[in-house]
């Protein structure tokens, strides 16, 4: 489809009509038909457009369900219409796919805040959050086919069934598919909101929980997938910023004449913190972008060491210094001085990068007038819908148009819109002209947002039995939920529990990265867990088997997969096994079998297992396929990456000085094991990525005596542990 073709979206669809009122009703999805003074133009627009909100259906069958989430390799491109089209009783085999237009008053889940919508694919919500939106639409949109059926066939609507792309009548042995309804269709005054309990059984599913291809997958194997760096539109200009290395100074451009004389540069812009350039083409926009003599302001992170830091924060942790508290149970102090042992341990973590695959672009035309603008961008979405566009640009959200691409990658990322509004800026300058703002690979990394570096405090007690009595974890770093998040240990039966966060600010941007602060704190109670059970004499699979006792789902997962990684076998020569649970909306447990060469200090992963509890699972190999991805990405930052700074200034630039891991340090054998459910789906994509750090640790110690408790753990610290 060109890029330049629009759709028509709901809003047109109200203006074209001039007959039918689209009301959003206490159900929050589909229209509903209110009186009207020409009911043929009514009859005559439901035919030629849409079903419903969600679905637009031919008289040939064909429908097209929409997508309400970014697509950015999770499969909500297939796993969500599947849930509509399960409750609908729609043909797959007829089904295609679109995104849906950026209305969160039609298309959103529920917010965090109540009565609040949200088009926001983070945070492992998708599915969750969808999961009873999408059922209750589908079943609306089978009503209306079966409602106008009744009304056609002058039968009582309780009497119509459906099947597979039919409606029936049982009694008279009448069938018609749900394309030959479109002639005939009516909406019905009152549409009903559906119960969990007038939904489908589980026990009835065809489509969810079955192996379903996902939709997307043949265009981006063949190249005809678009992604917002494939937008190409007429008389397109190309924008870049130089944004600097200290985060926050502020430019002092000294030669902007000689620049607007290079070949093919067309604008000069200045921002607080980046002076940006646009040009004909994007190798004339980087040329000049290298030619730009700027003098940088300071900025807090002046004199900022991210590796000396770790002194500072030792200190904080000793002193008695009060933090925000993140949860408190019991009385932790009191426990611990009546504790028979105790235990200590700090951990750290280095800043991680996103590293996604696509670098940060998007296009923006602005109309001549300024009054409106069309927007063409990979998103993870946002509070903001229109992505902060219409405040750049001054004028209201509705005269923004959303064109939502596929994403090469998001990970936390994209849930940002600095690089739209960057876009915005620079194309209200060049306005009517499109401009394509893209970030090069050195951008991004020397002006990322990271996950935060922490040292993390921990304080454990045990009774005479060697039960653990109380737990204490001090969070020292920048970010609030960033790093405090996934502290808490809401399946571990431990009574007295303390979680404070302490916090330290040095003008690194900061943002959400896959798993957010469960990566750093899981590492850091994994491990705890591990040193505790150790010290006790305790088999680690034991000692976290005592403290689930309440959770039984959690500890499904733990009896699964010590069974599937056979636990108990002798170990294989030179080869170890670590252990570690983590909930992330899913509820995981994974057990990693790990090797270590002494000479380059190189650990290797063999095999890692997961036993998973998701809940309604709706496309089990795609729930798999996340969890292996979650792994790989796992253990790429826990072997590889790392972000440093020196005097305020990143020393990363590329994939040369920040690796990744490589296909020959993939593990032999990855085996993730579904465990059968039918309560409400949680979201898979975070759940494995955080486990990584604290098996290998787990393993690391089991199999070499030592422990690794700073993260990430490269060859020169694998080493550094090894022979101290």
């Amino acid at each position: 489809m060109p890029t330049t073709q629009k759709q028509i979206d709901r809003r047109q669809f109200l203006k074209s009509s001039s007959g039918v009122a689209l009301f959003i009703g206490v159900s929050g999805i589909l229209p509903q038909l209110v009186s009207c003074s020409n009911p043929d133009r009514v009859q005559e627009q439901i035919r030629k457009h849409k079903l419903t909100a969600w679905v637009q259906l031919t008289p040939e069958g064909a429908l097209t369900i929409y997508n309400p989430a970014a697509e950015m390799g999770q499969g909500s491109m297939t796993s969500l219409p599947v849930i509509f089209a399960e409750e609908m009783d729609a043909d797959w085999s007829k089904v295609s796919v679109e995104f849906s237009p950026q209305e969160p008053e039609i298309y959103g889940s529920e917010g965090w805040s109540p009565g609040s919508k949200l088009m926001f694919t983070v945070g492992s919500r998708i599915t969750k959050s969808n999961y009873p939106l999408m059922r209750k639409a589908g079943a609306q949109a089978r009503h209306v086919l079966m409602y106008s059926v009744a009304k056609k066939w002058n039968v009582p609507l309780e009497e119509l069934s459906t099947s597979i792309g039919f409606v029936m009548h049982e009694k008279t042995g009448q069938k018609i598919n749900y394309g030959a309804v479109v002639p005939f269709l009516q909406m019905p005054q009152h549409l009903p909101d559906f119960t969990d309990e007038q939904l489908k059984s589980p026990k009835d599913f065809r489509l969810i929980g079955q192996e379903i291809a996902r939709t997307e997958i043949p265009s981006k194997v063949d190249g005809t997938a678009q992604f917002a760096i494939d937008i190409r539109l007429p008389k397109m200009v190309y924008g870049v910023l130089e944004r600097g290395k200290l985060h926050g100074s502020k430019p002092n451009l000294s030669n902007e004449a000689e620049i607007l004389n290079m070949t093919g540069v067309l604008k000069v812009v200045p921002f607080d913190y980046a002076i940006g350039v646009v040009a004909t083409t994007l190798e004339q926009a980087l040329a000049a972008k290298k030619k730009l003599k700027i003098t940088w302001g300071k900025a807090k992170a002046e004199g900022y060491d991210s590796q000396a830091i770790y002194k500072t924060y030792l200190k904080r942790a000793q002193n008695q210094e009060e933090g925000e508290t993140i949860v408190t149970q019991g009385d932790v102090k009191q426990s611990l001085e009546r504790a028979a042992k105790t235990y200590e341990s700090d951990f750290k973590n280095d800043y991680v990068y996103h590293a996604q695959m696509e670098p940060l672009n998007a296009v923006i035309q602005v109309s001549e007038d300024t009054k409106s603008a069309e927007v063409w961008v990979g998103s993870q979405q946002g509070v903001d819908p229109k992505l902060g566009v219409p405040d750049v640009l001054g004028i209201p959200p509705e005269n923004v148009n959303i064109h939502l691409q596929y994403l090469g990658g998001g990970f936390g990322r994209r849930s940002m819109s600095d690089f739209v509004e960057e876009c915005a800026v620079l194309a209200k300058e060049m306005a009517p002209l499109p401009v394509k703002l893209i970030w090069t690979r050195e951008d991004d990394i020397t002006y990322g947002t990271f996950r935060p570096i922490s040292l993390q405090r921990l304080k454990a007690g045990v009774d005479k039995n060697g039960t653990i009595t109380s737990l204490s974890h001090c969070i020292i770093g920048d970010g609030g939920n960033l790093v405090a998040s996934g502290a808490r240990n809401d399946h571990y039966n431990i009574p007295n529990q303390l979680v404070e966060w302490r916090e330290a600010n040095h003008g690194i941007r900061l943002k959400h990265w896959r798993s957010v602060g469960h990566g750093p704190n899981k590492f850091a109670i994994e491990c705890m867990l591990d040193e505790i059970a150790y010290g006790e004499g305790i088999d680690p699979m034991d000692i976290r088997s005592t403290l689930m006792t309440g959770s039984p789902r959690a500890l499904a997962t733990l009896n699964r997969v010590k069974e599937l990684s056979d636990w108990n076998a002798p170990a294989i020569d030179g080869r170890a096994k670590g252990v570690a649970f983590v909930e992330h909306g899913s509820l995981g447990t994974g057990v990693c079998e790990i090797s270590v060469d002494h000479n380059s200090g190189k650990i290797k992963v063999h095999q890692f297992w997961v036993a998973l509890d998701a809940g309604t699972i709706i496309q089990p190999d795609n729930v798999k396929a996340q969890i292996e991805g979650g792994l790989i990405m796992g253990m790429s930052s826990v072997l590889k990456e790392r972000v440093t700074v020196e005097n305020g200034r990143v020393q990363q630039s590329n994939f040369h000085d920040y690796p990744l891991l490589r296909m020959e340090d993939v593990p032999d054998r990855i085996e993730t094991v579904l465990l059968p459910s039918n309560e409400h789906p949680e979201g898979v994509g975070e759940t494995a990525t955080p486990m990584v750090a604290c098996a290998i640790a787990n393993a690391f110690f089991r199999l070499t005596g030592k422990r690794l408790r700073h993260l990430p753990f490269t060859s020169d610290r694998v080493l550094e542990v090894l022979n101290a």
